[in-house]
């Protein structure tokens, strides 16, 4: 076996591998974080429509059936809404569109998702630089 031309005579690897520590894509292109943030969001959406479903019928059944046609369904559709949203941009756009989102709508709960460190600037930035 020949030399490699990634190993530097110090025996260390003079290449940065990029995608060792990115979340693995478990289903429907989310990672297991972001499969968990489109199954509880669905669960409560399930949630919701199976009490006024068990109301309406009287039957406490449709709670549970509710809300798993409910997560079903939104894994199967935020997964594939979500992966077309992330196509092209970098590994933790999500969350910080999440924070974005609750800094700009609730400021008071900014604090608690770190959203006070964004830098929320509406308006054209200049670089200063002079034309020659």
């Amino acid at each position: 076996m020949g030399q490699s031309h990634d190993v530097r005579p110090d025996g260390t690897v003079s290449f940065l591998p990029n995608r060792l520590n990115r979340h693995p894509v478990v289903v429907r292109g989310l990672t297991a974080d972001e499969l968990w943030i489109c199954s509880g969001l669905s669960a409560v959406i399930g949630l919701a429509a199976g009490v006024a479903l068990a109301l309406a019928f009287s039957t406490i059944a449709m709670v549970p059936t509710a809300i798993v046609l409910a997560i079903s369904i939104g894994v199967f559709a935020g997964g594939g809404l979500l992966r077309r949203q992330k196509r092209g941009r970098p590994d933790t756009w999500l969350y910080r569109q999440i924070q974005w989102w609750i800094s700009r709508r609730y400021p008071s709960l900014a604090r608690y998702v770190g959203g006070q460190v964004l830098v929320q600037r509406s308006g054209f930035w200049s670089t200063r630089r002079t034309s020659q």
